[in-house]
């Protein structure tokens, strides 16, 4: 929702004061938008513009090298005929003018009004649409603008700025809306200042093909798709309607609309670029952020234009607006260093000892645990996200669940190369430290690597009571660590219940099922406990009075885990201490 404001109707002036404050020492107010401050040669005047709500553009665009004005109209509404004639006027330089905005028709009508205003007093002016919105029309004339328009006026703002002359100028941004298409997405609709509903909705999973910039809705609904499933929906829709098959070199923008988190733009970014590479394009200096938004829209656009040798020139040239910069110069050096080798570490640093036959018998039981413990976190990451949530930042559930995905994976990886069981441990104990990040992770996987420690994997058996210091180790790692005591409302008043009973009924003579699922009881019955219980450490501590009535989100992960292992054992899903797995690799030094 769009919430700061004193008089909504008065939304667009009020923001554009606070940016012309905020960048008057570069470009001034004129009526109806902004103008750059003259400096060099003159150049063709570059005039963008349509309604607000859309930031970065338009009005962020203007700069050396980009636009040379921009006008400002309200919110999602047409600028009038009076304002495009007087950023224009403001804007000519003596070589002429190229108007250029979305292809809508209060739009069309309003620049063409300014247009014929201009021209009929000696200005040459001309016009230049941009129409790549793929879900629009089936004809490119008649589609809408939408994210292509930031192509369209780097090309045009790159060619005035190399001092090319009017013809030049707008050929250079017809070439270039010839050459774009884009389609976007929509998760959530806009509000409109002062307004308590968005213009529209997207039901739950579900989100809007085919968006447009102004509140339209999608043209469709379709189920929202995972990563990967988004962007095959992406490039193959742009795709779909390329000017051109075959091998290509193509600028590409994936756009944020508003609301949609960088984050999420990269980690999509990370699934369209593998598609089009496989479709034979070569991507050039592509951008992803929001630059062509719509007030506080959930949603993206993935837009390509095909380049020929001069739009590519066009297209790296330099700019400089208060909401793009681009210089080839200070990235010269890195683009060199590019191709340096990575010299990070991995787990085929860690050299292990051929194991006994129970220890690689024992890396397998631990491998099959290690996945029994993912699954049981991914059926139960909301549920400790929400505990988490209540006093913390409800990333508990998330950041378990990662270390237990690289710690599984480690494990597997380790006992299929032949590690025993400490080895292996140990390997998943570095993974979930290394992915996981967090308190959690540090604990957790530092926990995992000591008790790992305590396994030698050159023994001939492992008796029941080599599980009890496995947990001793486990549980001094943490508290060394971590320096939480009992009381703290933290995962170790289940954790401390947790080894002692164990020690204790194994001590008795109890068997290992048993004696674990007994442990696990009392972890179960402690992480309940800390309900009653005030932080003293970690990010709950600010929010200690909040935190009574709700147990304590590691505690409570642990006693899971607990008693997910305890009935792993007691259903006899372990390996015979005499059995060796399949991959026997028996040199004397290897790494997994």
């Amino acid at each position: 929702m769009t919430r700061i404001a004193d008089v909504p109707a008065d939304f667009a002036e009020d923001q554009l004061d606070g940016f012309v404050a905020l960048y008057g020492d570069r470009l001034r107010r004129v009526p109806g938008g902004v103008v750059g401050r003259a400096a060099g040669t003159p150049t063709v005047a570059v005039v963008v513009g349509g309604g607000s709500g859309h930031y970065p553009a338009f009005a962020g665009l203007v700069g050396p090298g980009f636009a040379t004005g921009a006008v400002v109209g309200n919110i999602f509404t047409s600028p009038s005929a009076a304002h495009v004639y007087s950023v224009a006027k403001a804007a000519h330089r003596g070589r002429g003018v190229v108007l250029t905005f979305g292809n809508y028709a209060g739009d069309v009508m309003n620049f063409g009004i300014a247009a014929e205003r201009l021209r009929a007093e000696g200005i040459d002016t001309r016009i230049v649409l941009v129409t790549d919105d793929v879900a629009s029309a089936p004809a490119e004339d008649d589609r809408r603008g939408i994210a292509g328009d930031f192509v369209v006026f780097k090309a045009l703002g790159a060619a005035a700025a190399a001092g090319l002359d009017l013809d030049a100028v707008e050929r250079a941004g017809r070439a270039a809306n010839a050459a774009t298409r884009t389609l976007g997405v929509a998760f959530s609709g806009c509000t409109m200042p002062g307004a308590r509903e968005p213009l529209f909705r997207v039901e739950p999973g579900m989100l809007g093909l085919g968006l447009g910039i102004h509140g339209e809705p999608g043209i469709r609904d379709v189920a929202m798709p995972t990563a990967t499933g988004l962007a095959e929906l992406l490039v193959a829709g742009v795709l779909e309607a390329a000017p051109r098959t075959g091998p290509a070199r193509v600028g590409a923008i994936l756009n944020g609309l508003g609301t949609t988190k960088y984050e999420e733009l990269f980690l999509l970014w990370a699934r369209v670029l593998p598609l089009l590479e496989a479709a034979g394009l070569e991507v050039v200096e592509p951008e992803v952020g929001e630059l062509v938004t719509s007030l506080d829209m959930g949603g993206c656009s993935l837009t390509l234009t095909w380049l020929d040798d001069e739009l590519e020139q066009f297209w790296r040239a330099d700019a400089y607006a208060p909401a793009y910069r681009k210089q080839a110069a200070p990235l010269a050096a890195t683009r060199a260093s590019a191709a340096e080798a990575d010299d990070a570490v991995t787990d085929d640093a860690y050299a292990f000892v051929v194991p006994s036959p129970a220890s690689a018998a024992l890396a397998a039981s631990v491998a099959h645990a290690a996945g029994l413990v993912r699954e049981l976190l991914r059926d139960r990451e909301d549920e400790l996200g929400a505990i988490d949530a209540v006093a913390g930042d409800g990333d508990h559930g998330r950041g378990m669940l990662r270390g237990a995905e690289a710690a599984t994976t480690a494990i597997e990886r380790a006992a299929e190369r032949g590690a025993g069981a400490g080895a292996a441990l140990a390997a998943g104990g570095r993974a979930w430290a290394e992915q996981a990040g967090g308190t959690s992770g540090v604990l957790w996987g530092a926990a995992l690597e000591a008790a790992g420690a305590t396994l030698d994997d050159t023994s001939a058996a492992f008796p029941d009571h080599s599980a009890a210091t496995a947990v001793g180790a486990f549980t001094d790692a943490i508290l060394a660590l971590g320096r939480a005591e009992p009381g703290d409302k933290t995962l170790v008043d289940a954790l401390l219940p947790f080894r002692d009973g164990l020690a204790a009924r194994l001590a008795a003579g109890a068997p290992l099922a048993d004696a674990w699922r007994d442990a696990a009881r009392s972890a179960s019955a402690a992480a309940s406990a800390t309900s009653a219980l005030r932080p003293k450490r970690g990010r709950a501590r600010p929010l200690a009075d909040k935190s009574v009535g709700t147990p304590d989100a590691g505690a409570t992960s642990l006693a899971l885990i607990a008693g997910a292992l305890g009935d792993l054992l007691a259903r006899g899903e372990v390996l015979a201490r005499s059995e060796r797995p399949k991959n026997d690799h028996r040199t004397e030094r290897t790494t997994p």
